[in-house]
């Protein structure tokens, strides 16, 4: 076996690894506020990638485009839940299943129209060049894995150590206790669709140099994304982010190392992942089973 080219797989499969993590958390976020998957998330995600390309060809600095990004991300993410999805909060399931297909098509579309469908390049702020060996990693995976490390940190630390987080934890968990207890139940699922829209901007922005930035750009990464969350448990934050990590490196290994899979067939793993989940562990390896008594 070429030792090598196994380290260098493990280490890009840790840089794309961390992109679905991010995804992954998002749409588990999403998933504990209101108990439904968002289909549109890796369209939100690329509809914010591109308003970051928008501002940077207006002539702002990368790292400015990219705070501005994720503020407006999470502004539009908190306005999506409060003008679309509160007021059909107790409809069918179905209904949200529509309007979830409704959403992603109509960001797919209207960045289609805004910006038109060819192909664009998405500058990345780490360079091109090798990172660590001849060619191991490149600066822009390090860069990816930094950023998303950073990220999850920052959240780990949000999520334990501040009122807000604990708050919107205490709503995730158990509504009706939060409620009794004075928290504003409505507006902690408001803001953890802000923050999961402001998370999936980030991934789409570390991604975009890698795939390019197009309309359908994200909807293989969702599909992975979809995967992690579930490979790790859609009712844990933490298992989704270990999920991504570890899909990103089977997806590498297996791609390069199992005959016959190769890149045409790479999305086929993600699928075989799920299904094998869910068949072993339906709550996922770091999810917790809901029992409902009777």
């Amino acid at each position: 076996m070429n030792w090598e080219l196994l380290l260098h797989q493990v280490l890009a499969g840790l840089a794309t690894g961390g992109i679905y993590a991010c995804i992954a958390l998002a749409v588990v976020m999403i998933y504990q506020a209101i108990d439904h998957l968002n289909f549109a998330q890796g369209e939100m995600a690329m509809f914010s990638t591109f308003i970051a390309w928008q501002l940077m060809n207006w002539g702002c600095p990368y790292w400015v485009a990219f705070v501005l990004t994720i503020a407006i991300s999470f502004v539009g993410g908190l306005a999506i839940e409060r003008i679309v999805f509160k007021p059909i909060h107790d409809a069918p399931i179905l209904s949200h299943i529509v309007v979830f297909i409704a959403l992603f098509s109509i960001l797919n579309s209207s960045a289609g129209w805004i910006w038109d469908y060819t192909i664009k390049d998405f500058p990345t702020p780490f360079g091109t060049r090798s990172l660590i060996g001849n060619g191991l990693i490149s600066a822009h995976d390090g860069g990816m894995i930094g950023v998303t490390l950073v990220l999850l940190a920052l959240l780990y630390l949000f999520f334990r150590h501040t009122r807000i987080g604990l708050a919107m934890r205490a709503a995730a968990a158990n509504p009706e206790s939060a409620r009794l207890a004075g928290i504003r139940v409505g507006w902690m699922v408001a803001l953890g669709w802000g923050m999961a829209a402001a998370i999936g901007a980030v991934a789409g922005m570390l991604i975009a140099p890698v795939v390019f930035l197009e309309p359908n750009m994200m909807i293989g990464i969702l599909l992975y994304g979809f995967a992690a969350a579930v490979v790790g448990g859609l009712t844990s934050p933490g298992g989704a982010v270990i999920g991504g990590f570890a899909v990103g490196v089977i997806e590498n290994v297996a791609g390069t190392f199992i005959p016959y899979f190769g890149r045409e067939l790479k999305l086929t793993i993600a699928l075989v992942l799920i299904v094998a989940v869910l068949l072993v562990k339906p709550s996922g390896l770091f999810g917790r089973s809901v029992v409902s008594r009777v």
